[in-house]
């Protein structure tokens, strides 16, 4: 009884550390999803699969989320893991890492954000990671908190409507609290669409902004 006693405790810390995590970096998982289309759950998926929801040493020590190898200044630990001075850093760096590198760098021209399963797949064959489960974890951490629900989904019906006009443009005024995000989402389509539309190299916006869609 004491084991299974254990044994539920640990489940329960790990899902809370989980959901921690979650709330902690989904923010910045979606601002990258918004400015280069990477999909959020795959970001979040990765960061918490690689650092152990945060708790690993490479994470603590390095603030390293996505096990990417490199130069590091610590003391306190001997590694050949990167180290960053903050978190965010190591976020930024999984972008960058992924857009210079020619194997992965083409991800972003042939997925969109909710294919969230052929970027996991796509990463992989890229050599990003050498467990032959790495990818099915990856998926199962994304279905099991419903990450995906944080990627950017197309509507049908826009999307359909849009494609029987291709010509007639539409033109949106931004509005307090809009996001690239939203918007990509209300009219089916993507953040990066509507960024080359636009001539866009941030997801900053400002209101009355007006954006071809």
């Amino acid at each position: 009884m004491l084991l299974i006693a254990m044994s539920t405790t640990l489940t329960i810390a790990q899902e809370n550390s989980s959901q921690t995590y979650i709330e902690t970096y989904k923010d910045a998982a979606i601002q990258y999803m918004e400015e280069y289309g990477c999909p959020a759950s795959i970001i979040l998926a990765i960061a918490m699969h690689e650092s152990a929801n945060g708790t690993s040493r490479v994470a603590r020590y390095l603030n390293n989320h996505f096990g990417i190898k490199g130069p590091n200044d610590s003391k306190e630990i001997r590694s050949a893991y990167k180290g960053y001075d903050t978190v965010e850093e190591s976020y930024a760096d999984f972008i960058d890492f992924l857009k210079r590198r020619e194997s992965t760098e083409k991800l972003f021209d042939l997925y969109q954000p909710h294919e969230y399963q052929k970027w996991v797949k796509g990463i992989a064959r890229s050599g990003y990671a050498h467990s032959s489960s790495w990818s099915s974890k990856v998926i199962g951490m994304i279905r099991k908190y419903n990450l995906h629900e944080l990627d950017i989904q197309p509507d049908a019906g826009t999307a359909i409507a849009a494609t029987a006009e291709p010509d007639d443009a539409e033109i949106y005024t931004v509005q307090k609290g809009d996001t690239l995000y939203d918007i990509a989402r209300k009219y089916g389509t993507t953040v990066k669409a509507i960024q080359l539309e636009n001539g866009l190299t941030h997801s900053r916006l400002r209101i009355g902004q007006q954006l071809t869609l």
